[in-house]
């Protein structure tokens, strides 16, 4: 089980290290379920540094698939490394739709992720309309392949998907408990036939739409949802306290 929280373009340097001591404070301390914090690249650092020495994992929410080079703006996976990071989020929604990030270069960023020892949290989902009209399921499988395009995977815990129905991103709508099931299976099934089912079992698949506190519970609790990648939630300490601590309940603590 894998609690990740998404920043995006919240917090300062100092709002972000002061909300990283509380996250530390209320669950740096329990390993049963992981706990991973994705603040904005300028943050990286200083909230590295206020993880250090708790079972809290720090990532980065995006990188570019260069080692190094002139590209201006961006941020690369050795940089990521120097700092800390565990994780890296790619080919979230919002890249995809405000800039324009396609599931090739969702892909170039999962290998170059992979070649710096960077667990990619790589994200599919749907738009609302592709949803209604009944094609979620292949959008999902072209997002997907197109993420693990020549990417090896032999051992479970070097990937992490995250299924995120774009509706239910800061919408306040939420998938059942049942869609998530139903799309997180078809998403294992996906892994299992490129990379075997026993590998599959053992990635983790996070539930990335709009999970809070009053919710968690019934998300965690379906078979195939190992965790959710948490949004406006992890904004607070107390409430993405509240979503670990349903994540250690689905586990039978």
């Amino acid at each position: 089980m894998l609690i990740a929280g998404n920043w995006k373009m919240n917090t300062n340097v100092a709002a972000a290290t002061k909300l990283a001591a509380d996250v530390v404070n209320r669950v740096g301390d329990q390993e049963r379920v992981g706990v991973g914090v994705c603040p904005p690249s300028v943050s990286l650092l200083a909230v590295g540094s206020v993880l250090r020495g708790s079972s809290v994992r720090l990532g980065a929410q995006n990188m570019h698939h260069a080692d190094h080079g002139a590209f201006t703006g961006e941020v690369a996976a050795s940089m990521l490394r120097s700092v800390g990071c565990t994780y890296v989020i790619l080919g979230h929604s919002e890249r995809r739709q405000y800039f324009f990030e396609t599931d090739e270069a969702v892909g170039a960023k999962v290998r170059q992720a992979l070649s710096h020892n960077l667990v990619p949290i790589v994200c599919v989902g749907e738009r609302l309309e592709e949803r209604r009209g009944g094609s979620e399921r292949s959008i999902v499988r072209g997002q997907l392949y197109g993420a693990l395009e020549g990417a090896t995977i032999s051992v479970p815990d070097r990937l992490v998907v995250a299924y995120e129905p774009v509706w239910a991103i800061g919408t306040g709508e939420t998938a059942t408990p049942d869609q998530a099931q139903d799309m997180h299976a078809f998403i294992r099934e996906l892994l299992a036939s490129r990379f075997g089912p026993a590998t599959a079992a053992g990635i983790q698949i996070l539930y990335g739409g709009s999970m809070k506190a009053a919710n968690a519970r019934a998300l965690l609790g379906q078979n195939d949802v190992d965790g959710g990648l948490i949004g406006g939630a992890s904004l607070s300490g107390e409430s993405f306290a509240a979503i670990v601590a349903a994540a250690n309940d689905s586990q039978g603590a």
